[in-house]
């Protein structure tokens, strides 16, 4: 079995867009893949062309070489437009197998250590802070145990298109929250919250140091990332739980988080980091120092799939980013779809692991080939004096 075409499709869902690989083989079997860099899926389609050069008439099976090939075949190693390009080879590689082989992905990752995989839910910004706590509370009682809020105002700011957000006003506004809604939902929940890179080291202080102990079971990527001292500075300030790693794409940017035992939650998404080959590496490393892996899942179904089969995989597993869960109303989480003709099932608060050979997903390439784009631009923020705030 010979590779025998690779193609790209950018589709639109919701106001952004998939970037969706098929690889052919001479044998007429294919695989589906995704690629995760949100807002420049044009020049990682590119990327995945260049790439497609050397590996028609490549064989399929042979995964590992073939990512090391992508990955180390030109001078300048690595970035995040190789990663994501390569994310999505590999997860169609591994699609490719499963269904050469009759077996679902996971059986090529070792088999499956659990049943089902638990998903965690997002609360949007509300109109009001009683709005917010009410769907957290909705969502316990829809039997969800990982409820994560996002930072005030943020979503706010997108949706009546004024771009200004301020920092100390958003940690005033969210200190509340949080606060609010641990006496609401009780300790047997986890509450985490996103923040998105959006403070400094000072203001992420100031914000951790004004929650009472035990409000918050994880804080997620709080501080910008590139200097992994800041966070150990950070570290030292605060005893709440850290969630990092959503934009690392490669094992060697885990490691100084791993090894130095940053991060308490690893928020790997396997689609920006290299695909089933890399992301298995990360996460028997992050077992060795007793961290679980809370899969970041803001894309489509065949992200969630492969995530799926991930989790299925490993030990050191939490809750993987569910876009599809009820009430969730984000302009940004992934509509169903009839291009999707069978996509991950959500089964209340987890979802069943596939059991089809491959990722188990199946798509509808003549509605994906008439999809439209939106291309989606990342909104750019800035604070009230004029300067840019980090997205």
């Amino acid at each position: 079995m010979k590779i025998s075409d690779i193609k790209t499709y950018i589709v639109q869902s919701g106001i952004r867009d998939f970037l969706i690989v098929k690889i052919e083989t001479d044998e007429g079997i294919f695989g589906w893949g995704e690629s995760g860099f949100s807002s420049r899926e044009r020049v990682v389609v590119e990327m995945v062309k260049s790439l497609a050069k050397s590996l028609i008439g490549q064989d399929p099976m042979n995964i590992g070489r073939i990512w090391q090939e992508c990955y180390r075949s030109h001078y300048f190693e690595g970035s995040r437009v190789t990663t994501a390009a390569i994310s999505a080879i590999d997860i169609a590689l591994h699609d490719i197998k499963g269904k050469a082989l009759g077996v679902p992905v996971y059986q090529l990752l070792g088999g499956k250590q659990r049943n089902q995989v638990k998903a965690f839910a997002t609360v949007p910004n509300c109109d009001t802070e009683k709005d917010a706590i009410q769907m957290a509370l909705k969502f316990k009682e829809l039997g969800w145990d990982c409820i994560r809020f996002v930072a005030a105002g943020i979503d706010h700011a997108i949706q009546k298109n004024c771009m200004v957000w301020e920092p100390r006003k958003s940690i005033a506004e969210t200190i509340s929250l949080l606060i609010n809604a641990r006496e609401q939902l009780g300790n047997e929940i986890i509450i985490g919250l996103e923040y998105h890179s959006r403070l400094s080291v000072a203001e992420a202080a100031s914000f951790c140091q004004k929650l009472p102990q035990g409000t918050l079971d994880f804080v997620e990527e709080i501080i910008r990332d590139e200097t992994p001292e800041a966070y150990q500075a950070l570290r030292q300030l605060t005893d709440i739980p850290f969630a990092i790693g959503e934009e690392f794409s490669s094992k060697w940017q885990f490691l100084p988080y791993i090894e130095n035992d940053i991060l308490q939650f690893n928020r790997l998404d396997i689609c920006n980091v290299g695909g089933f080959t890399e992301a298995l590496k990360v996460a028997g490393w992050s077992e060795a120092h007793y961290i679980d892996l809370l899969l970041h899942n803001p894309l489509g179904p065949i992200c969630t799939a492969a995530s799926i089969h991930l989790a299925a995989a490993i030990p050191n597993f939490s809750h993987i980013e569910c876009s599809a869960s009820p009430l969730n109303n984000s302009v940004y989480g992934y509509k169903d779809s009839d291009i999707f003709t069978l996509q991950p099932k959500l089964i209340t608060n987890a979802y069943e692991v596939p059991e089809q050979p491959g990722l188990g997903i199946e798509v509808n390439e003549d509605k994906l080939m008439s999809a439209s784009i939106a291309d989606w631009e990342a909104p750019h923020i800035y604070r009230t004096d004029g300067s840019v705030q980090n997205w």
